[in-house]
Formats: C-alpha cells, sequence, structure tokens
C-alpha cells in the first residue's frame, strides 16, 4: 500500500539518480568538445550522441518488460554499476595516447547498453511508491534531476577542462555510478519485495503493453506528436555545441549552458513545490509553442547574450511540458502495465532523438558546405527550421479532441475510486 512515508524513499532515489546525471552530464559535454575540436565536424559529435542514445532506445522495450517480471530495483542497480563498464573502455584508450572516434563510439554503447535497464524501471518505482496526489510533484522533481546535466555538469566541466582534461570527467563519472547503486540498494531494503507470481511469457507481455497505450486514442496521438517533438528538440541538444564552440571557449560554453538551463530548474523548482493541477493539455501545447519560438531566437543571431536568453526561454518551457505529458500519460494506463508501457512509451517517443541525431549534424555540415558558412552558422540555420516546426506541431496538437479528453477521463476515473 502506497503511504507518505514512501516519499523520503522516493527522495533518496532521486538523489541518487541527480548525482549519476550530473556525472552523466560531464562525460556527455567532455566528450563532445573533444570531437568537435578533434574533427571539426558536427556530424562526427552528433554521431556519438547517437550512439549513446540508440542501444538504450532499441533496449527500452525488453527493459520495460523486465520491469514488470523482475525486481525493478535490482534492475537499477545493475544497469548503473555496468554501464561504468564503458566509460572505464574509454578511459583506458586516453591513457593509452587518445581514444580515437571509433573508440569513442564504442564505449558510449556498451554503456548505453546497461543503461537501459535504468528507465523504465525508476518510472515504474516511482508509482509503485508514491501515491497518485503526490505525481506531479514528484515529476516535477525528476525534471531537476534531468536538468542538472545541463544546469551543473557543463558548469563544473568547463572549470575542469581548463586545468585538466576529459580524463578526470571521466574518472567523476564512473565514481557517480556506484554512489547511485548504494542509494537505489538502501530503498531496495526498506521495501518489501515483490511477491513471484506465474508471469506470462515475453511476447505476451509485449502485446499488453501494447494494448496498454492503445486503448485510449489519445494516449497514441500523443506518442506519435511525441516522436514529432522529439526530433525538433533533438536538433538543438544536438547542434547547440557546434553552434556555439564556433565562436566561444569550452569554458564560456559550459557557462552559457549553465544559464541556459537555469530556465529548466526555475521551472522545475516551481513544479516540484506546487506542480500542476489542471489544464495540462493547453499547457503542454503552449509550452511547445513558446519552446519553438525560442528555437527560432537560438539561431537568429551569433550573440552570446541572445543565445543565453533564448537558451533559457526554451529549457524553462521543458519541464511544464513533461509534466503535463507525463500526467496525461500514467493517469490513462492501468499502473499494473506501467513497466511495460514506458518501455514502449519510451521507444516511440524518442524515435524522433534518432532521427534528428542521426540527420541534425550532417544537415549543418552540409548547409556549411552549400553556402560557404562556418559549421555553427549552418547548425544555426537547421535549429531555426527545426523551432518552425516545433511551434507548428504545438499549434496542432490544440486542435486533438482525443487528448483534451485524456484529462477529462482521468478526473472521471479518479471521482469514482473516491
Amino acid at each position: 500500500m502506497k503511504t507518505k512515508t514512501n516519499y523520503r524513499r522516493f527522495l533518496l532515489l532521486w538523489s541518487g539518480e541527480l548525482v549519476s546525471a550530473i556525472g552523466g552530464g560531464l562525460t556527455s559535454f567532455g566528450l563532445g568538445v573533444y570531437v568537435f575540436q578533434t574533427t571539426g565536424s558536427a556530424g562526427s559529435m552528433a554521431l556519438v550522441t547517437l550512439l549513446a542514445f540508440l542501444p538504450g532506445m532499441l533496449l527500452g522495450v525488453p527493459a520495460g518488460v523486465l520491469a514488470d517480471r523482475y525486481d525493478r530495483r535490482l534492475l537499477m542497480i545493475l544497469g548503473d554499476g555496468l554501464s561504468a563498464l564503458g566509460l572505464v573502455y574509454i578511459l583506458l584508450a586516453m591513457q593509452n595516447g587518445g581514444a580515437s572516434l571509433q573508440q569513442i563510439c564504442a564505449g558510449v554503447v556498451v554503456s548505453s547498453v546497461f543503461s537501459a535497464l535504468l528507465e523504465p524501471s525508476y518510472k515504474a518505482t516511482v508509482t509503485d511508491l508514491l501515491s497518485r496526489e503526490e505525481y506531479s510533484k514528484a515529476s516535477g522533481l525528476m525534471s531537476v534531476a534531468g536538468s542538472a546535466r545541463y544546469l551543473i555538469s557543463p558548469l563544473i566541466a568547463g572549470a575542469l577542462l581548463a586545468v585538466s582534461d576529459i580524463r578526470l570527467l571521466l574518472l567523476i563519472d564512473i565514481g557517480t555510478f556506484f554512489l547511485t547503486a548504494v542509494c537505489t540498494a538502501v530503498v531496495r531494503a526498506g521495501l518489501e519485495s515483490r511477491k513471484r507470481q506465474d508471469r506470462p511469457g515475453f511476447c505476451s507481455s509485449f502485446r499488453e503493453g501494447w494494448a496498454a497505450i492503445t486503448e485510449k486514442r489519445g494516449v497514441l496521438i500523443l506518442l506519435v506528436l511525441s516522436s514529432l517533438i522529439t526530433c525538433f528538440m533533438g536538433v538543438l541538444q544536438v547542434l547547440s555545441e557546434p553552434r556555439l564552440l564556433a565562436f566561444v571557449s569550452s569554458s564560456v560554453l559550459g557557462v552559457a549552458e549553465t544559464i541556459c538551463a537555469c530556465g529548466m530548474l526555475v521551472s522545475s523548482l516551481l513544479l516540484g513545490m506546487r506542480g500542476l493541477k489542471r489544464n495540462f493539455a493547453c499547457v503542454l501545447s503552449i509550452s511547445l509553442l513558446l519552446a519553438g519560438i525560442a528555437m527560432m531566437g537560438f539561431g537568429w543571431k551569433e550573440n552570446l547574450y541572445l543565445i543565453c536568453c533564448f537558451g533559457f526561454v526554451f529549457f524553462f518551457t521543458l519541464p511544464f511540458a513533461n509534466n503535463a505529458l507525463d500526467f496525461l500519460i500514467r493517469t490513462n494506463i492501468d499502473p499494473a502495465r506501467q513497466g511495460r508501457a514506458w518501455g514502449l512509451i519510451g521507444f516511440l517517443s524518442q524515435m524522433g532523438y534518432v532521427v534528428a541525431y542521426a540527420s541534425a549534424g550532417l544537415l549543418a555540415d552540409r548547409v556549411a558546405a552549400l553556402r560557404q558558412i562556418t559549421v555553427g552558422q549552418g547548425a544555426a540555420d537547421v535549429i531555426k527550421m527545426a523551432g518552425f516546426l516545433l511551434a507548428a506541431v504545438a499549434v496542432l496538437l490544440n486542435g486533438f479532441k482525443d487528448v483534451r479528453a485524456l484529462e477529462e477521463n482521468e478526473k472521471t476515473t479518479h471521482s469514482e475510486s473516491l
């Protein structure tokens, strides 16, 4: 039975994920700078991002099934601990004279494969621990942890790179994996073990997860639109560093990324204290519209102050969009099938990132070559185009009655449960 005392366990679990996010951000920032400065190509930088992301996305579906079949906290411990292996490989390669692009790609793939165990189990564990009234507040805090890799990590990484090199960042990240595993183990020890039951086969579990997200047309529409949304947002994520490194140093880049991510911190803290109460569909649409406009401003001019201002607005909108999207989906799916459902949701919604990571860097390089401009200016043009398309999708989203109906369905279900 869910009780309020479980919120303290959630906070411990969240603290571990916050530390892990900071460590992951250090590695992400450091590898991005290292690859771009070594190759001078946005495409190579995007390739590393893609290969760090793709295995986790592809394995998210079976990981979701595992989250419903086995101990979710144990899967989180294994995922955190074993994902350090890929970073150890990159570190050893750098100790022997410098890591090649191929070695970096291999290392991030290994790390991503084991990290895939984490996400569905983590989200399903939040549902295990908390009551319905605590979901929105928890979502705000989870956004804070997610923002740490953009808010805290770049500032620390930029400062450390000024006095050391990427090997120090890798060492710190490796250490955070094990600290996170310890926090998860403490939470696991304080929870009653799940009783073993007759489990359906893997294919049957997969079908049940698919049924859980297709029972309501509005949920399926949200997932399709989420793929488009993540595609456009992924363009900014993968091209923001080439955009800035064209005219600033890595230490200035770290400060700029931190300033931009402060927007996510501010809105996440607001949501963590109060949470959203109503009009989730409307909040989602407005947040995405503002995010698209901010992306267009981000690519408008090669001016650090303007870029930081528009970046702040972009990140400010994300927790509102994520909170609304999370609530609309979470409250319209059977809790018993949430592990399977979240695995599929992660796979479908993040397909857009795959498209962005695979194409945005190459497109920026191509635009730069055709227009005979710098790679940073080519990245700016691609970011502006993606921002316009994101704003268009936000307007389109507001016209779907089935999405708005999800909020009404949730209110009716909650009233009946009382």
